[in-house]
């Protein structure tokens, strides 16, 4: 119909002034942010945050907040203040997880360090019968048959199994299997540090749990007095779908914007 109406010449003209305005909308969208990737951030589905923030990549040292929020209200720290916390014996790298930069120091198997990023809080595991009063929160006892497996030529590669009771223990397993008897151990609370799905050699067994020494660091996890780790156990909500944020402080600084972090004081 338009080539029956208008003259040749006049459709060219009229292509080109119809392209022209095409494209000048395109770039004023681009402008306006519109046309621009979005960075990904934590999403409005979490409304608890476990924040620990060290001075660098290489320190074991770290500060601990915990945050929480109701619906697009901003964090509030939950803490009277941040408590100490230690790292891995080589600072921290980063991990996989749903968050993660990009740099030189990337999170392996038996490398010492704390995977650095944003991650999924998992299964709180333990040798008690009940979590500590006040707390309500998915946990599994630890027997006799539990293992965390950390080779990564084994098929379960960072996952826990349970050996049922009747069927005979496989021949990995006792290098494997999760720890009792061991004060360090009582409490465990699962960071979800290369589970979804596990990358065999990324790095494995990652928990928050009771340190061994004012001063001691960890070969990964994240440690702290048994105190401040049952305050952190009866903190946490499923539905509340809890995360964990573990960066150095440049880091932090740097990603607090892009991330919907919550202001730590440096």
């Amino acid at each position: 119909m338009l080539q029956a109406l208008v003259p040749s010449s006049a459709r060219r003209v009229l292509a080109f002034t119809i392209t022209a305005l095409l494209l000048a909308c395109s770039q004023d969208k681009g402008r306006a942010g519109g046309a621009l990737p979005v960075v990904p951030g934590i999403g409005p589905g979490t409304s608890q945050l476990v924040v620990v923030v060290t001075d660098s990549w290489q320190s074991h040292r770290g500060r601990l907040q915990c945050f929480e929020r109701r619906g697009k209200s901003a964090w509030r720290p939950v803490l009277d203040r941040p408590v100490a916390v230690l790292m891995g014996r080589k600072g921290l790298a980063w991990g996989r997880g749903l968050l993660s930069g990009k740099g030189p120091r990337i999170k392996r198997e038996g490398d010492g360090c704390s995977p650095a990023g944003v991650f999924r809080i998992g299964k709180i595991y333990g040798e008690g019968r009940r979590l500590p009063a006040g707390a309500s929160y998915p946990y599994t006892r630890v027997t006799r048959r539990d293992a965390w497996v950390d080779d990564p030529k084994n098929p379960y590669y960072n996952r826990h199994v349970r050996i049922a009771e009747g069927k005979p223990l496989p021949g990995w397993f006792e290098k494997q299997r999760m720890r009792l008897g061991d004060p360090a151990y009582h409490w465990l609370i699962e960071i979800r540090h290369n589970s979804d799905p596990p990358s065999p050699g990324m790095g494995s067994a990652i928990f928050f749990h009771t340190r061994r020494g004012e001063d001691r660091p960890t070969a990964g996890c994240t440690a702290m007095a048994r105190d401040h780790l049952e305050r952190v156990i009866r903190f946490l909500r499923a539905p509340a779908n809890p995360l964990y944020v573990l960066l150095p402080a440049g880091e932090y600084k740097r990603y607090t914007g892009a991330w919907g972090l919550p202001d730590f004081p440096q």
